[in-house]
């Protein structure tokens, strides 16, 4: 089985923006996203990929895992995968992923950079984001292609204009529960929320909305300002309260079992093996 990394929050941030390089490891993410895709403009890729020798230390300061988000155009992403194995890159962001052989090419790739840079062969993880109507259909697949995956998320915006759709909560409802089913059925990380990357104005709807999607299975999720990134530490960490409450549980549920119970009242609820499990991995998960 294979080791997940403890995410809460993923902090994208533009590999070509120094300013926002140099302090992102100051924003209390569990992970920092070195974006070579969507936030940089396409005469300015060649300049992000040589900025991840730099970047990737610089982010990497105060612990969190550095994640590098590549293109989908092969060509490109050939070109970003050895840019950010040679500069250290834990993790490698996948977009638009077609299938799971699509997952497999890009991890022989990764293993012939690892390869080439010195790198231990299967070392660089991979984190899987769906994007388009087609892959909604393999998503399962995709989830298990490969040892690498570590975490699997539907897109919003691009997923929705695919889709014919509004970005809304209601509209990609489905496609992001989909990533749910497949990423829990794999023994990976469903990444992201009920929602839309908006959130930067409206913190308290931005909290429920992530309350919500922690209920709902989300493990993790990337955000796109240093604002949310707290925001996302509480909701889908483990809250003191809930970590003292989970461990009252389990000693109640062990003390019941030495009784030869399989089932007992615990503060007004009635609790069994798969109520226990879930508060098992709270703690498992505030360790």
């Amino acid at each position: 089985m294979r080791t997940l990394p403890s995410w809460r929050s993923l902090l994208y941030v533009p590999a070509t923006r120094e300013s926002f390089v140099a302090k992102a490891h100051s924003r209390g993410a569990d992970a920092i996203i070195l974006d070579l895709e969507d936030a940089v403009a396409p005469a300015e890729k060649p300049a992000a990929r040589a900025a991840l020798d730099r970047a990737v230390p610089m982010v990497r300061q105060g612990g969190a895992d550095v994640c590098v988000r590549i293109n989908r155009p092969l060509r490109m992403a050939a070109l970003d995968i050895d840019a950010a194995v040679a500069a250290g890159a834990d993790v490698l962001v996948l977009t638009k992923l077609m299938g799971p052989d699509h997952v497999r090419l890009l991890a022989e790739m990764t293993g012939e950079s690892e390869a080439a840079h010195g790198v231990p062969v299967g070392r660089t993880r991979f984190i899987g984001l769906v994007e388009t109507a087609h892959a909604l259909a393999v998503m399962e697949a995709i989830a298990r292609a490969d040892a690498r995956l570590v975490a699997l998320g539907a897109g919003g915006e691009d997923l929705a204009t695919d889709l014919g759709m509004e970005p809304t909560p209601d509209a990609l409802y489905v496609p992001k529960m989909l990533a749910v089913l497949a990423a829990r059925a794999a023994g990976i990380l469903p990444l992201g929320f009920i929602g839309t990357v908006a959130g930067i104005s409206d913190l308290d709807g931005y909290r429920e909305m992530l309350r919500r999607s922690r209920a709902l299975g989300f493990a993790c999720a990337s955000c796109v300002h240093p604002a949310q990134v707290p925001v996302v530490n509480e909701e889908y960490g483990a809250r003191p309260e809930e970590v003292e409450r989970a461990r009252r549980m389990v000693a109640a549920f062990e003390a019941a079992l030495a009784q030869g119970l399989g089932a007992v009242s615990f503060e007004g609820q009635m609790i069994d093996e798969p109520v226990v499990e879930r508060a098992r991995r709270l703690l498992a998960r505030a360790r």
